[in-house]
């Protein structure tokens, strides 16, 4: 038999139950046994509310702990470039949630970390591990559309953040296009099979460098052109959308981003208009999966550590475009 892959979580993050905890009770060769927060009250509560067996007091103890044999790294942006490298140093494997640094120079150190390590470094983009991820691949391979003309993504969702929250913290790696926007700039690299550059770039800001709300235009060097929508803003409402606009035919998808609340696909070609909708499993079980099957050698890793770097390079060319600092700098 297979030992499990014995998880760690590095603080007591929100996401942490979706993204990991629940998982694991439907994925049974994963284990999370081990969780570190600084706030020692705070990690008894969520340890025990959990269910995980083990605290420790600091992230240095649990990155180094020899009982553990894979990390996740849910914290803010600021801090994953520095426990990812010290948990793949220590020789753990590394879930990282996104995005994965706080900027491509960082990204890349940690990609190169991974590579001496030996171990899996992959950027927690859930939605790429959901069969609707796969049904859309199929369908552009197909050739329904034809050849790929135009792109849309959009990710508004109206947070009502106050303005101390963490997302709003430069320093702390916070923003619209840091949170939401990550999520539009990875899915047009995928559709788009490509690097895109921002042509123009339109910001609502609630400081001089962190927007609350971004819309980019881009283009590929095959000549496909993009627009992404993100906000954390009251408006405007929710909208977890894309699009592609093919020569023969057009496909839109209904909440690409979180498709286990709810997905659509609308496919209109000149053979008419059809609709499909795929499992609402939570996408985090299929990542959770897909991850497992990195750490014992399987080719299932879509979001590793230099599409990492792809991406972040991507932020940071829409950040410095619209005159505002690269996060991390």
């Amino acid at each position: 038999m297979v030992a499990p892959l014995r998880f760690g979580i590095l603080g007591a993050a929100r996401i942490a139950p979706a993204a990991l905890i629940r998982p694991s009770r439907v994925v049974p060769e994963v284990h999370v046994t081990t969780l570190a927060a600084r706030d020692r009250v705070k990690a008894i509560h969520f340890s025990r509310r959990h269910h995980i067996p083990r605290g420790l007091a600091t992230y240095k103890a649990l990155v180094n702990d020899p009982e553990i044999d894979a990390v996740y790294n849910p914290l803010p942006n600021s801090l994953h470039h520095e426990w990812t490298i010290e948990a793949l140093r220590a020789g753990k494997h590394v879930l990282c949630e996104k995005p994965i640094a706080s900027n491509a120079r960082e990204a890349q150190e940690m990609v190169e970390v991974a590579e001496a390590s030996g171990r899996v470094l992959m950027e927690a983009f859930h939605y790429r591990y959901h069969p609707l991820a796969r049904r859309v691949d199929e369908i552009l391979a197909s050739g329904e559309l034809g050849k790929v003309r135009a792109l849309e993504a959009d990710f508004f969702i109206p947070l009502f953040l106050r303005p101390r929250d963490i997302r709003y913290d430069y320093a702390l790696g916070g923003g619209a296009l840091m949170d939401t926007g990550c999520y539009c700039v990875n899915l047009l690299r995928w559709l788009g099979k490509g690097e895109p550059q921002p042509l123009s770039v339109r910001t609502r800001r609630i400081s001089p460098q962190v927007d609350r709300l971004l819309r980019a235009e881009l283009r590929f060097e095959n000549g496909i052109t993009a627009k992404l929508g993100c906000s954390l803003a009251a408006f405007p409402p929710v909208k977890i959308y894309a699009r592609v606009v093919g020569e023969a035919g057009e496909l839109r998808i209904i909440n690409p981003f979180v498709p286990h609340t709810f997905n659509s696909l609308r496919i209109e070609t000149k053979a008419g208009v059809r609709r499909e909708h795929l499992t609402r499993e939570p996408a985090y079980n299929f990542q959770l999966r897909a991850f497992l099957a990195a750490t014992r050698g399987a080719n299932t890793n879509l979001t590793d550590g230099r599409d990492g770097v792809k991406n972040m390079q991507v932020i940071d060319s829409i950040y410095q475009l619209a005159g505002m600092q690269v996060r991390g700098v």
